[in-house]
């Protein structure tokens, strides 16, 4: 009897020191992360979740795939309203106003000094932060920020007799190097492109220094913001499109990446996707291949720098205060430049700090990998070919090729889902036939811009 109570005695005294040892009899605090990453970057996302898990013992990172863009932020939203939403969301570009004013969001800026955690925001890619600052504040965490740039296939340019170190700079010269390409049987068709609103439209705008909408591209407020793609700039590159597509030089593949298969496959020989796809190429395609800035159309455009795309970090309301120090903590590992040179050496999405970049630079890398320099070159403005700078040396600056506008900084809209989605729509009707290119725009405008006026009636300020 009197060994039973000692016996017992000593299990309750070890049950009152676990009991004060939360990390010892319930693990580490789980902070659960939804995003839209497939394939090779969402093996790339993982592991960065894995060694920010290994890194300490109170946090663990569940990151849980919930499909598409527009689905994460659907499912998402919806499961805050249920008072059930996961710590961090990934969230694409375009969800950016809706995600300010949502009221679900607990901004970046107030997490990390509410943990006293200190990251240099100056530190950080200007035209990055940039999109996701409010009155000098950042919003959300950039993450997988990219811009979408120009593929090419050497080996189709050899065939049909086309410099493979030079490709296109101007769309006089896609359209040209397209017919070379077809006629000599290289390729099927000349080109298509990924994300058609993105990029053809949204990016085609910024890059010639063209308003996409009134009031600052959305940059300026909610009430009264209306679309302008359907102007001259607009007319004159959509109705090219679309009469290359009638010739058999374009070839248009549909939404989002759906038309990867046409570059991968060889079908066509030139291709415009996100710098995220360099990654993935690297590993994947049989042939060799390049990259390149948009092309121009020149005079009397202005050349001005891309808009990003991919998606950053929103972390939303609704969760134990002290949970929030992990998310804190994650988002400080993410930031630190070796972390950010090893996603962008992986991805191809881009490096968001000065620091790392410069890294990059003194590294050699970009001389080593000119694919991955495009992107940052044209949305800085540095020139297209690669600086070869010397490790310890300081390279003579660079005359900038592009420059940033107010046109160039991105954009700022709500019901911006729906709006590239209408946008989308009527370029399909475009390539088709069905309308013509005035008509098309016009229509997508009209849609889009009840789509502004219905956003801005529930979100006056």
């Amino acid at each position: 009897m009197r060994r039973f109570i000692r016996l017992s005695m000593i299990v309750a005294a070890l049950a009152l020191v676990f009991a004060g040892s939360p990390a010892s009899a319930q693990g580490k605090t789980e902070i659960h992360w939804w995003h839209a990453m497939t394939g090779q970057l969402n093996e790339a996302l993982v592991t960065l979740a894995k060694q920010f898990n290994e890194s300490q013992g109170e946090y663990e990172i569940k990151p849980l795939n919930k499909g598409s863009y527009p689905e994460t932020l659907t499912a998402a939203i919806a499961a805050y309203r249920q008072k059930n939403p996961p710590h961090i969301v990934q969230v694409f570009e375009v969800g950016t106003q809706t995600m300010m004013l949502s009221g679900a969001v607990y901004p970046v800026f107030e997490l990390m000094r509410d943990n006293e955690i200190k990251l240099d925001w100056n530190d950080f890619i200007k035209p990055v932060v940039g999109y996701y600052t409010k009155d000098g504040k950042l919003y959300s965490m950039p993450f997988n920020s990219s811009t979408p740039i120009f593929y090419y296939n050497k080996d189709a340019f050899k065939k049909a007799g086309l410099d493979p170190e030079k490709p296109p700079k101007t769309w006089q010269d896609v359209g040209a190097y397209g017919t070379k390409l077809v006629t000599s049987g290289a390729s099927k068709c000349g080109f298509s492109t990924a994300w058609p609103s993105w990029i053809q439209v949204e990016n085609m705008h910024a890059t010639h220094d063209q308003p996409f909408a009134t009031k600052n591209n959305g940059f300026g407020g909610v009430e009264g913001v209306q679309l302008q793609i359907n102007r001259d700039f607009g007319l004159k590159h959509i109705g090219q499109l679309a009469a290359w597509q009638k010739e058999g030089l374009f070839s248009y593949g549909g939404r989002q990446g759906t038309a990867d298969p046409k570059f991968v496959n060889g079908e066509c020989g030139m291709y415009m996707h996100s710098s995220a796809l360099i990654g993935g190429f690297t590993r994947n395609l049989k042939f060799d291949w390049g990259t390149a800035e948009l092309p121009h159309w020149g005079a009397p455009y202005k050349k001005a720098t891309s808009i990003i795309g991919g998606a950053t970090l929103w972390i939303l309301k609704g969760k134990p205060q002290p949970e929030y120090r992990g998310v804190a903590k994650f988002l400080e590992f993410l930031a630190k430049p070796e972390n950010q040179m090893a996603w962008h050496v992986n991805t191809g999405y881009l490096a968001i700090s000065n620091t790392a970049v410069r890294n990059l630079e003194q590294g050699y890398h970009f001389v080593k990998n000119p694919r991955q320099y495009t992107a940052f070159a044209q949305l800085t403005g540095l020139p297209p070919t690669p600086p070869a700078a010397m490790a310890g040396k300081k390279a003579a600056p660079a005359k900038p090729e592009r420059v940033a506008t107010p046109n160039s900084q991105g954009l700022r809209l709500g019901n911006f889902v729906q709006i590239r989605d209408a946008i989308e729509a009527e370029m399909e009707n475009i390539f088709a036939g069905k309308k013509t290119a005035k008509q098309g725009l016009d229509d997508a405008v009209a849609r889009s811009n009840g789509l502004l006026k219905e956003f801005a009636a529930t979100h006056k300020p």
